[in-house]
């Protein structure tokens, strides 16, 4: 069967309030939304508990969902909408201006001398990878997610925080920077035991 038409017949059965339509929704795309939710939380249980908040949501706001689009791609959203409330819910306080402090052009200058996104991912496995971004500060870790993974702009970004473009940019500079030292650290740390052995 068509993916486009099996979404379109799960988003039927689900606004008909079809239990069997909702667990395959939610059976479907569960691998997909669990990563990107542990992307964005400290430990698997709270991904998880972020992960369920997100498929009520998608099961309550079902009807809304445009055909037009992609049905992955709207509970993605969803799930990355939830995933930043939890973000300002556990910071119990809006990022404004003054909070971060804001780039200068050493930044811009500074930033292409560090790894890119995609030799960070090259050289580690994608838990290592995880594991890293898990460890990285709150702010860091929503702007390095919703940018570098998810593919945000920083305007996006900036207004989905409440934060300016540039506090958006230094956060990604900044979380750029701390995973750049520690996928040195864990290279390092593997040639070491390699060499020994």
């Amino acid at each position: 069967m068509d993916a486009t038409l099996t979404d379109k017949t799960l988003v039927e059965g689900c606004i008909a309030g079809n239990n069997a339509a909702r667990e395959a929704l939610y059976k479907l795309y569960y691998g997909k939304m669990l990563s990107l939710c542990l992307r964005y939380t400290q430990n698997r249980d709270q991904a998880r508990d972020l992960m369920h908040e997100g498929f009520l949501k998608v099961f309550e706001s079902i009807g809304m969902f445009k055909s037009e689009g992609s049905l992955e791609g709207w509970i993605r959203r969803i799930m990355v909408n939830i995933a930043i409330a939890h973000y300002h819910k556990q910071n119990k306080l809006r990022l404004t201006h003054s909070a971060i402090t804001e780039t200068d052009e050493d930044d811009h200058h500074t930033e292409t001398a560090l790894i890119s996104d995609d030799d960070i991912v090259a050289k580690i496995s994608y838990e290592e990878l995880l594991q890293l971004i898990r460890g990285l500060p709150a702010a860091y870790q929503t702007v390095f997610n919703l940018y570098a993974i998810e593919g945000y702009t920083h305007k996006e970004i900036a207004e989905m925080l409440q934060i300016s473009e540039g506090a958006s940019k230094s956060n990604l500079f900044k979380a750029r920077a701390k995973l750049q030292q520690q996928v040195t650290q864990l290279l390092n740390t593997q040639d070491s035991y390699n060499n020994v052995q």
